[in-house]
Parts: C-alpha cells; structure tokens; sequence
C-alpha cells in the first residue's frame, strides 16, 4: 500500500464545517507556492474549529514520511502532511502548552532554515577548531 492508496474525499468532510473551506485554501496556497514559490502559513489556532473539526483536518491531510522534532526553550513538532509542501507545524512552551499550531506551505518549514548568524557563528567555531 502507498500513499497513493490512502484516500479522503473532501464531500466525507462537508459535515465538518470548517474544514472543506480551509481545504479549498490549502489546495489555493499550494497552487500559489507552486507557480510562485511563494510559501504561506495558516494559523490554526485563530480558527473557530470545533475539536471534530479540528481532528478531521488532521485526518484528511495525513502524516508523510518526513518529521522533525525541536527541543529549544519548548519543543517544537513538524511533519510533512501526505501532500507534499504541505506541513502541519505546532510549537510547544516549556510546560508543554501548544502556544502555535500551524499548516506551512513550502518545501521546508521557515524554522528548519538555518539563521545567516548562526552560520556564521558555525564557521567561526568550527574555523577555530581547525586552528585558523
């Protein structure tokens, strides 16, 4: 079985409320990052979903096979959903409260980038390692 197999018909979710409308806005948003390369977030945490709505999106949008996990000041949890581009990213605080939850269209998340100071900061530690 493959990915390709898995299947969830938008008309199943049309009793969800919420969620064929945010559907339709992802599918739109990828489109645009597709022609444009242009990425865009989703707040889920702005949204009046219902914890049926809420599961449901979860449901329809899946987990992929890439994920990451970040343990700074609180972690943070991403994944790919089962449509490429398309990432469900949620940041936790330290008490392990979800203070974010988002849907990021790109082709990596924007907190997976490396920083251009923390580069260089990389290069200096690792130049001085090698002594020069």
């Amino acid at each position: 079985m493959s990915l390709d197999d898995i299947s969830i018909k938008v008309t199943d979710l049309h009793s969800i409320g919420s969620v064929d409308a945010l559907l339709n806005e992802i599918a739109t948003r990828l489109e645009r990052f597709i022609a444009t390369g242009e990425p865009s977030m989703v707040d889920l945490k702005s949204l009046p979903f219902s914890p049926a709505e809420y599961e449901a999106l979860r449901t329809a949008l899946g987990r992929g096979e890439v994920s990451a996990r970040l343990e700074t000041i609180g972690d943070s949890e991403l994944y790919e959903t089962h449509y490429a581009g398309v990432w469900w990213v949620t940041h936790y605080n330290v008490e392990g409260d979800v203070i974010a939850d988002l849907i990021e269209i790109a082709a990596v998340p924007a907190i997976l980038h490396s920083q251009p100071e923390d580069v260089r900061d990389g290069l200096e530690r690792l130049q001085h390692m090698l002594g020069r």
